[in-house]
């Protein structure tokens, strides 16, 4: 039923990931001319009527109501959600794991493409909900949350389904044996899942950082407990909703997908996670957690997007004021709050050629606190811009690193509840702090002795304690091929030249490969065949032929 409902996305889907070029089924304008007229009212009216009530979950294991989110904005959602024991969790999920499993693929992916057809329709109540968890701008929260989170499920279920039929289900293998009559045996292979899954979510993009694990984990037939950070549960609540919707009509068990929720007094991600039966992790988090996952998860597969520290270098430009507009907007995006702003931004000792003539180190960094302080001169634009900041110890962040150098441009907050605008703290190369993420609106222009050294220090740095994202502006075509060799054994990716409506914070699916894995700030990749193949695997049986 869904499955030749949705065939024709999904192959288009198969043919994105192997051309690399732009294609989405799942518009991000927040437009009533795209998703209706009255979709803005709608999604609004759809949130507001989950507020201050239990979010229900037919069915789904329970032993206590747990709930206590708080929108940066300054408001309680009041909602409650169904709370399992780690026993009741791992009971249902274990119950459902091998009818799960010998589902026909078919009828799991049409039932994920369903679910994120259904998802894409709702993508305004997505964006209020994940607003006012997270602390985005709406715009933002509604593209994030919605449609890019959506491009992302979809990119993994359609690479899941490639991997899946890689191989040929069976064969008939035949060796020749001279004058004696051939080998004939006959070869079947059964897609086995590696078991259940645990998705442990994070507070800033609880559904575009969980979305591909829990579809790749699902479209493989593995059951999966979504557990999500607890200030920003609704989003997944939302969508392991809408999955076990769409599985009950599908006759899938529903119990393949269930909601692990905890407090931040009483966590229950760690008692799952070394549970024996977990076998595939997805994290999203701190380099603390995930070193202790690693250290205590042992029986488990992990996927992990973990704490990087991103770098600009700026070693020339034909565009100045282009430059620092572009790098102003990556800065002040979200307030920093993104797995991909960039943080250290090297420039020579002696300053840089621009369009504008030769700009000293200092002219540079003003130039950029400039660039930050038009595009939010308007209160209006700077909220929609810097949204809200997510968690109070950022704001503990931002004041502890005005200390830490020469500000070149202070923070200062905005009419949002909880808000900081970006910090820029003037520092040296040897000032060992900067080696550190400092999460949220925090960057330092650091002082380097040239742009050689600029550059080894910043790919050095990826290497050694991790990045997701690093840029470059230069005009030397030769030292942009250095840098990229030199960014690529760091593992991370690099971006050069960045002018105009494209920013280094930005990943697009079914084109770029998010986090290479290839360094600290994550050992897996969104979404390669590496991060779908391991959560199956294959298992002949075989027989000769005598006829």
């Amino acid at each position: 039923m869904f499955w030749d409902r949705h065939f024709p996305v999904l192959e288009a889907a198969l043919a994105a990931l192997h051309k690399r070029e732009f294609w989405t089924p799942y518009p991000e304008i927040p437009s009533g001319k795209i998703y209706g007229e009255t979709a803005k009212q709608d999604g609004l009216n759809a949130y507001e009527s989950l507020l201050n009530k239990p979010f229900l979950l037919a069915d789904h294991p329970e032993s206590t109501r747990s709930g206590a989110e708080i929108s940066p904005y300054g408001t309680a959602l009041g909602i409650t959600y169904p709370a399992a024991t780690v026993e009741q969790l791992m009971d249902a999920a274990n119950a459902a794991a091998d009818a799960f499993a010998q589902t026909d693929a078919k009828a799991r992916i049409g039932a994920l493409l369903e679910a994120l057809a259904r998802l894409n329709r709702d993508s305004f109540l997505m964006g209020n909900a994940v607003m006012h968890t997270t602390g985005q701008a709406f715009a933002m929260a509604f593209q994030a949350g919605g449609p890019h989170a959506q491009d992302r499920a979809l990119e993994a279920v359609a690479m899941a389904w490639e991997e899946m039929n890689r191989f040929p289900a069976d064969a008939l293998w035949e060796k020749p044996q001279g004058k004696n009559p051939a080998l004939r045996i006959e070869k079947h292979w059964t897609l086995v899942p590696e078991g259940i899954a645990l998705a442990i979510g994070c507070n800033t993009f609880p559904t575009w950082n969980s979305f591909p694990g829990i579809f790749a984990s699902l479209a493989t037939g593995n059951p999966v407990i979504v557990k999500p950070h607890p200030a920003a549960v609704l989003p997944l609540a939302i969508a392991v909703r809408v999955l076990r919707e769409v599985f009950a009509e599908a006759d899938l068990p529903v119990n393949a997908i269930l909601l692990a929720v905890d407090s931040a007094e009483t966590p229950i991600a760690d008692k799952l996670a070394v549970h024996n039966d977990i076998r595939l992790i997805d994290y999203t988090g701190s380099s603390a957690f995930g070193g202790w996952l690693r250290d205590h998860a042992r029986q488990a597969q992990l996927f992990t997007e973990e704490a990087g520290v991103n770098t600009v270098t700026i070693a020339a430009t034909d565009n100045f004021k282009a430059m620092t507009d572009n790098l102003a907007f990556s800065f002040a995006l979200y307030s920093g709050q993104m797995c991909t702003s960039p943080q250290n931004v090297y420039i020579p000792a002696d300053g840089i050629e621009t369009d504008e003539g030769h700009k000293s180190f200092e002219q540079v960094a003003q130039g950029l606190s400039d660039a930050i302080d038009r595009l939010l001169a308007d209160p209006d634009r700077a909220a929609g811009i810097c949204g809200a900041i997510a968690n109070p110890a950022t704001l503990e962040r931002v004041q502890t690193a005005r200390k830490l150098g020469r500000i070149i441009r202070d923070s200062a907050s905005l009419p949002a509840a909880r808000s900081a605008t970006p910090l820029i703290l003037a520092m040296q190369e040897s000032d060992k702090v900067t080696e550190d993420e400092w999460f949220g609106p925090v960057i330092f222009v650091i002082s380097a002795k040239d742009v050689t050294s600029a550059i080894t220090t910043a790919s050095a740095l990826a290497r050694r304690k991790g990045a997701i994202t690093a840029a470059l502006y230069d005009t030397d075509e030769t030292r942009i091929q250095q840098a990229a060799i030199a960014f690529a054994r760091g593992g991370v990716n690099l971006s050069v030249n960045l002018t105009g409506n494209i920013f280094v914070n930005q990943s697009a699916a079914f084109s770029d490969f998010h986090v290479t894995g290839a360094n600290p700030a994550g050992n897996a990749c969104l979404t390669d065949t590496a991060f779908v193949a391991s959560r199956f695997r294959r298992a002949m049986w075989r027989r000769p032929v005598t006829n």
